[in-house]
């Protein structure tokens, strides 16, 4: 196995060419004067110093540059990930700083393992578990999550954590008793304002950057600091890496976070890789990023941060300001690295409610409103999915959230399964094949043949089904069928409780007189349905051969169009 393969960083040095630094160091610059803030708004909305987020931001670009398949593809933190932190971490910390530090680089290392030891078992498609609809659910249960933790540092107090509906309980009495200071909610309204509009009416400009600067010196210079929460100074380097300091029991402790943290960020990696390298004409294998994804995780634990994730807002900015390769995401973080090493009293000022309104903005960006509106519309019960998802996050809490909505997603396809479609075929004029007579009511059936699809696996939720719907058509049909034939094409895979209820319907249709047969079977069903012993149902290569072999074996007289004439070339 090539050494590209595993470390693509090596292969894009090789192959660099020199035009390209222009646009990576550019869009590098930019990257650090977005991810700055953003690193230290989500370590502070996640309960942890917010020099943690510049360490998650620094390490993990750094890993990904030498392993990740992407080529401009940004990790950091995640917005998505921050309640999960929150919830996992700060109930075990017991408000202690350090505690929480470990536990959060532990948390961050579980999850890496696990995205490491998920690549090495090719579970790669894991990020399909999740449905669409369940995702949109997820991603605005997470938005108002991140949103209802964010509000009172946004005014200038603290609530305890303890899920959506008790912070913004607690939110309401806060205001209602003055807890609120007047410069806090002024910088952290007027920021979130600036930020969202700048983002519909001027997207180039760098709106957090903005918002971080004006918010210092307006507490510096402006007298707005008076009693409001500010970032303080940030120490001075990077960590030395180090193992936290957690016990087998806090390891335990973390295992389920863990898991779903894995889950939620590479289904959003996966997405975000998979868009990017269509772009580029590019396929990028997700064990590959999966590989990626949990080195970068771990080497984050490592070194004093939290669990990462790809940035579905930062990527972005990396793409617009030209950036070519992962030296774009290496620049940034020497810029944030030489943040903390010469300035890190730079942003001592910097007022907590900017820090709110950056992250409150971001997760703006994460509701999925438009996917959801189109849901109401064309597919109601997956709306009603996606809503059950949001509502299981909201109620439940982040992590069981993830639980609900990946159940939702496998019951969602057990739904799609359990009632699938199915049709009687009949021959249309001029038309090739069979078609669903009910589609096509023109459709001509053969005397004493049903012709029966079934859309879907038959599995043990719709064998009962499947039975039950050949009987009421044999029930309908007029003249008596003589032969069943399933065109067993849509039929994927069959199960043990399917075998056994299609070798009781042989037994009952054979006792009426009626032969069962299946058309068009895959090789590889058709190799699990043999050593059932349906050795007297017949198969047959196409529906054609079928109607043929009946005709012939019962004498029917039935002529098809073909027979009189060739059909019609296309346009004809």
């Amino acid at each position: 196995m090539r050494l590209t393969s595993w470390v693509p960083g090596y292969g894009v040095l090789r192959s660099y060419q020199a035009p390209w630094l222009r646009h990576d160091v550019l869009a590098g610059l930019s990257l650090a004067a977005v991810m700055v803030p953003a690193g230290m708004g989500y370590a502070a909305a996640a309960g942890l110093p917010p020099s943690t987020g510049l360490y998650a931001t620094v390490i993990p670009l750094i890993a990904y540059a030498v392993f990740g398949p992407s080529r401009i593809l940004v990790l950091g933190p995640d917005s998505a990930l921050v309640p999960l932190i929150a919830s996992t971490v700060l109930p075990l910390a017991a408000g202690q700083d350090e505690r929480a530090v470990a536990l959060a680089g532990a948390l961050a290392i579980l999850t890496g393992v696990i995205c490491v030891a998920a690549s090495a078992a090719r579970l790669g498609a894991i990020s399909e578990f999740v449905s669409a609809p369940v995702r949109y659910g997820y991603m605005n249960g997470i938005a108002i999550t991140v949103i209802a933790s964010q509000l009172p540092k946004l005014c200038g107090f603290t609530v305890p954590s303890g899920g959506v509906i008790p912070e913004l309980v607690a939110f309401a009495s806060g205001l209602a008793h003055g807890s609120a200071l007047t410069p806090a909610v002024l910088v952290g309204t007027l920021s979130v304002a600036f930020i969202l509009a700048c983002r519909v009416l001027v997207p180039r400009v760098p709106a957090v950057l903005v918002v971080v600067v004006v918010s210092t010196i307006a507490v510096g210079t402006l007298g707005l600091g008076h009693g409001q929460p500010v970032v303080g100074v940030l120490p001075r380097g990077l960590p030395a890496p180090a193992l936290p300091a957690v016990g087998p029991g806090d390891l335990a402790a973390l295992v389920p976070a863990a898991l779903a943290m894995a889950l939620v960020s590479f289904t959003d990696t996966a997405v975000l890789s998979r868009t990017y390298a269509r772009r580029a004409g590019a396929e990028v294998d997700p064990n590959r990023e999966l590989f990626a994804l949990g080195l970068a995780n771990a080497a984050a634990g490592l070194f004093r941060a939290f669990p990462i994730s790809s940035s579905g807002t930062r990527t972005p900015v990396a793409e617009s300001t030209g950036a070519r390769t992962q030296l774009a995401g290496v620049t940034a973080a020497a810029v944030i690295a030489l943040l903390l090493v010469v300035g890190p009293g730079l942003l001592q000022g910097l007022p907590s409610a900017a820090l709110a309104a950056v992250v409150i903005t971001a997760a703006v960006g994460l509701f999925e409103v438009g996917a959801v509106a189109r849901l109401l519309r064309v597919d109601r019960p997956e709306f009603v999915l996606s809503l059950a998802s949001l509502l299981a996050v909201v109620l439940l809490g982040v992590l069981p959230g993830i639980v609900v909505a990946v159940g939702l997603s496998l019951l969602d396809f057990v739904r799609h399964s359990w009632r699938p479609h199915d049709a009687v075929l009949g021959r249309v004029p001029l038309v090739k094949g069979y078609h669903d007579v009910a589609r096509h009511p023109e459709a001509l059936r053969i005397p004493g043949l049903l012709l029966f699809r079934w859309d879907a696996p038959l599995f043990f939720a719709n064998a009962a089904l499947f039975r039950r719907r050949v009987r009421e058509l044999l029930a309908e049909a007029e003249p008596r069928v003589q032969w069943v034939v399933v065109a067993a094409e849509p039929i994927t895979d069959v199960d043990a409780t399917a075998f056994e209820m299609l070798e009781e319907l042989r037994q009952e249709l054979a006792a009426s007189g009626i032969e069962l047969g299946f058309a068009e079977m895959k090789g590889p069903v058709k190799d699990r349905v043999r050593p059932y012993g349906l050795e007297e149902v017949r198969f047959f290569p196409t529906l054609g051969v079928a109607v043929k072999e009946y005709l012939r074996r019962t004498g029917l007289e039935w002529r098809d169009w073909e027979d009189e004439q060739e059909a019609p070339g296309p346009g004809s």
